[in-house]
């Protein structure tokens, strides 16, 4: 700083000062001294290189604290946990794709749905994250964080990968890329099938493809993506423990889903001289028909619960930002301009069904729903050991839904303000102090604000609407350190209370609206390289989560986690071999209000090894529950009915991990 005011006070020509761009390969090291809190991060290639996954979407479990799991079949959107919450299927927290915002408002089977089945692991060049709701460019759904994921541009090689293992799976990957027409052309193909250990076979059949060419400032990319599924639903406690059903059966080997999602992004990112500019534009189509049943026969004993789920939309989005970096007195300066807008034309539906034959319908609509934000930041760096940021954005929403009954339909909109703040005070001793604090929201489903006669029940003029926007408030503390040779630590301490909480409920298979909510917790993430063969890492999270107010139902929250422990070590062996070993372990958490129903805790182990013939050749292992674990991946509690019992029963419904796998690939470059 001291050179700027010298090079000012003599007439020198000066160019303003920036803040540094951070190249991301392993978990990032370089962030103090640049990052906005302790709980933001990014995570590159280096760090998946070493991770058994069994699903795509495990990608993501590089945040500290998130947790994949899955309640139904593969091809469904997974079930997540980060920070207290149960997410459900992506709801609070915002999860983008090349771009592209992942997280479905107004979704036929819940608020904000998010599937990661489309993403391919191997192309996955940087994961970032964002916890809490303290960055201005996060809106709906960012309350508990955002996670943007983004593909690599050009591969150094081509390469074709097979895999086959446990259980009649069988998966292949082909990626390449060439320079065309000054740019370079990326192509990729995913094929995967899996039946999966369960009495009944999944028949899990997906395919991804992405064709993609990328200069310097221009990314133009074409993606898609299609399943199929039959499901395997939670099922009862009490009929495994009586012999009726085993760990692995299903009530209805009809349960299942098909699910397609095609489009194409533009992004612009020019070259600017005093800041940095982008402009995004995206549009896809999106299409899912699920069939579920989580009751068995309590509503229908002859026919049995199965319902339908769909939803079709038509999506379109544009996003764009400016920044200019200043020399204000010789302190730099970053003023952040952006907008986004977008538009879902959404028709979905819940029905009756049977052998996933439709036999009625509870309701049906076509939804439009748009949206435009906007926002302004401000980012100071008065000292070299004080940086601070403050930002306001306004989300405004438009909601038209047009129900098959009349008393549905109509129109709503609403709008809100959210203000951001954070100060990092450091480095000193390579150790930064973070304070953070941010207002958030979500939104809530179109149907729901514009409710006024429930077609679940007989009664007219029956229903309750909700709030369009829902406010959320969070705060935090933290530190981040690189003190000790290889070793990055960030700790957080943090609070976030949510005006009202969406809840899953089990026999209804969406998320309704319940009380406003209030969590705090602690966050350690640890990443330790003490040799260039050897890293480890270890992340702990802590979360209090509890409905605020007096109900005598009771406060606490179903199906939040207490506690949660994700951890590995990578070793490299020699050039030619290398290990890696994953631990995840998530606390026993409330399964009902009152705390008096308790999930079990569930923890796994996966593992891999991988030989490197040469260049050209590789040979991965990957052992999925090592110890063989009878855990469960998801466990609720509510009432259903089986087939011969007279009345409902309250119990515990789980989906149990999957038992020990064993998948081996090879893969060719070229």
């Amino acid at each position: 700083m001291s050179l700027l005011l010298l090079t000012a006070a003599l007439g020198l020509p000066q160019d303003p000062p920036r803040l540094p761009t951070i190249v991301v390969e392993g978990r990032a090291f370089d962030l103090v001294g640049t990052a906005d809190a302790a709980s933001e991060g990014a995570a590159g290639r280096e760090e998946l290189r070493r991770r058994p996954l069994l699903r795509a979407a495990e990608v993501i479990e590089t945040v500290p604290g998130v947790v994949v799991t899955q309640h139904s079949g593969s091809g469904k959107g997974n079930q997540l946990f980060a920070r207290g919450f149960n997410l459900d299927h992506g709801t609070d927290l915002a999860i983008s794709l090349f771009g592209v915002p992942m997280n479905l408002p107004s979704h036929g089977h819940g608020q904000g749905y998010t599937d990661l089945n489309p993403l391919i692991p191997e192309l996955v060049d940087t994961v970032r994250w964002r916890l809490g709701p303290y960055d201005v460019r996060d809106g709906d759904f960012g309350s508990a964080g955002a996670v943007d994921i983004d593909y690599v541009r050009r591969l150094d090689r081509g390469f074709v990968r097979i895999e086959g293992g446990s259980y009649d799976h069988v998966r292949s990957v082909y990626a390449d890329s060439h320079q065309v027409g000054g740019g370079t052309l990326l192509t990729a193909l995913e094929l995967q099938q899996t039946d999966g250990r369960f009495t009944v076979d999944q028949d899990y059949q997906k395919q991804n493809g992405i064709l993609s060419w990328s200069t310097d400032t221009l990314r133009l990319l074409g993606f898609a993506h299609r399943a199929n599924w039959t499901s395997t639903d939670q099922i009862p406690l009490r009929a495994v423990r009586s012999g009726q059903l085993g760990r692995f059966d299903s009530l209805d080997p009809t349960s299942g889903g098909t699910t397609e999602w095609t489009g194409a992004t533009a992004e612009w990112t020019p070259a600017v001289t005093d800041g940095k500019a982008r402009l995004l534009g995206y549009g896809f189509h999106y299409a899912l028909d699920l069939w579920s049943n989580f009751t068995y026969a309590l509503d229908n004993p002859i026919g049995g619960d199965q319902f339908e789920q769909r939803d079709g939309r038509s999506t379109f989005g544009l996003e764009g930002s400016r920044s200019w970096q200043l020399a204000t007195g010789g302190m730099p300066t970053e003023f952040t301009l952006g907008a986004e807008l977008r538009s879902d034309r959404i028709h979905n539906g819940l029905h009756g069904a049977q052998a996933r034959q439709r036999r009625s319908t509870v309701r049906s609509d076509a939804i439009d729903q748009r949206s435009l934000a906007a926002y302004g930041e401000l980012r100071l760096e008065p000292t070299e050991w004080l940086r601070g940021q403050v930002g306001l954005r306004g989300d405004q929403y438009w909601f038209d839904v047009d129900s098959d009954n009349d008393a549905n339909s109509g129109t709503a909109e609403d709008g809100i303000l959210s203000t951001k703040a954070g100060l990092a005070v450091g480095p000193w001793q390579s150790t930064e102090l973070y304070l953070n604090y941010g207002t958030g929201f979500h939104s809530n489903d179109a149907r729901g604000v514009l409710l006024r006669d429930d077609p679940a029940t007989p009664v007219p003029d029956d229903g309750q609407a909700v709030d369009a926007l829902v406010r959320s408030r969070g705060a935090e503390i933290g530190v981040r350190t690189t003190l000790l040779p290889g070793l990055q630590s960030t700790l957080s301490l943090w609070t976030l209370e949510l005006d009202s909480e969406l809840v899953f409920v089990g026999d209804a298979g969406t998320t309704e609206p319940n009380r406003g909510s209030r969590r705090h917790g602690i966050e350690f993430a640890n990443h330790w390289r003490p040799l260039p063969w050897l890293v480890f890492d270890a992340d702990v999270t802590t979360a209090t989560a509890r409905f605020r107010g007096d109900d005598p139902a009771g406060n606490y929250i179903p199906g939040t986690v207490p506690l949660t422990v994700v951890g590995g070590a990578g070793i490299d062996w020699s050039d030619s071999f290398s290990t890696g070993l994953r631990l995840r372990h998530l606390g026993n958490r409330p399964l009902i209000e009152d705390g008096s129903v308790r999930s079990s805790s569930t923890t796994l182990v996966n593992a891999r090894a991988t030989l490197r013939l040469d260049a050209q050749r590789e040979f991965a292992l990957d052992v999925l529950n090592l110890f063989d674990r009878e855990d469960s991946d998801i466990e609720y509690f509510y009432g259903s009915q089986l087939p011969g019992e007279a009345t409902p029963v309250d119990d515990v419904h789980f989906h149990p991990l999957e038992p020990f796998t064993i998948r081996l690939s090879f893969t060719a470059r070229f």
